[in-house]
């Protein structure tokens, strides 16, 4: 879906407080824990969309250090705006959570290795399925799961979410293949028992539509 051009998004997220600007990028990979009011346990979560998903997670997890990223300010300005009123509603502090605009397929530009995230959220990230050549551009590929292993941390997890069955498919093999261990695996997740997930936008329209989501936690060795 094409992203209408907000020509405010820019300036909003310039003067947003916990958001990182492109020219201080650099001065943070490998200084991640520096731009928390505590150190803390870092998490992540690759392509953030609208923020629903991690404005809940955040707010309710003051103890845990975010990352929230999306490719598109038009996108990561909406999300900005429901982790503000997540926080307001909950009279928390907006000191754990950082959000920024970047291209995931140059994810290890940002992340280093001492930063040491030990969870990634990828939540129905586009499956790029219509083409082989493509899906090398997946999230859950493995050129991408060896980037992220330069800064998970020792046992650090990948949850994933999809409502694509061959995405799935395709993406256990992928963790597999990278040596990671499957840990958790459900093809209905909503039917599964599984507790505290936490449903992004994508996530109710699809169940909505009787699609079951898939889902699983992934362990780097």
């Amino acid at each position: 879906m094409r992203i209408r051009r907000k020509p405010w998004a820019r300036p909003e997220l310039f003067a947003c407080p916990f958001c990182i600007n492109e020219e201080e990028k650099a001065a943070v990979a490998g200084h991640w824990q520096e731009q928390f009011a505590h150190p803390q346990p870092l998490w992540l979560e690759l392509g953030c969309g609208k923020g629903q998903f991690m404005a809940s997670l955040a707010s309710s997890h003051p103890e845990i250090n975010f990352i929230a990223i999306d490719i598109k300010s038009e996108v990561l300005v909406l999300a900005k705006r429901k982790i503000e009123a997540a926080y307001a509603k909950c009279q928390l502090p907006l000191d754990n959570i950082r959000i920024l605009s970047q291209d995931i397929e140059r994810i290890s530009t940002l992340l280093l290795p001492q930063d040491q995230v030990e969870r990634i959220y990828i939540n129905f990230c586009n499956p790029w399925s219509q083409k082989a050549k493509h899906r090398k551009r997946r999230l859950t590929h493995p050129r991408q799961l060896e980037q992220y292993k330069t800064f998970l941390a020792p046992g650090g997890e990948i949850w994933f979410k999809t409502d694509d069955d061959s995405l799935f498919a395709d993406s256990v093999h992928y963790f597999e293949e990278c040596g990671f261990s499957i840990r958790y695996q459900t093809l209905d997740l909503h039917h599964s028992g599984f507790a505290g997930n936490i449903p992004t936008e994508h996530e109710a329209m699809f169940s909505e539509q009787g699609i079951p989501i898939k889902f699983l936690i992934a362990v780097v060795s």
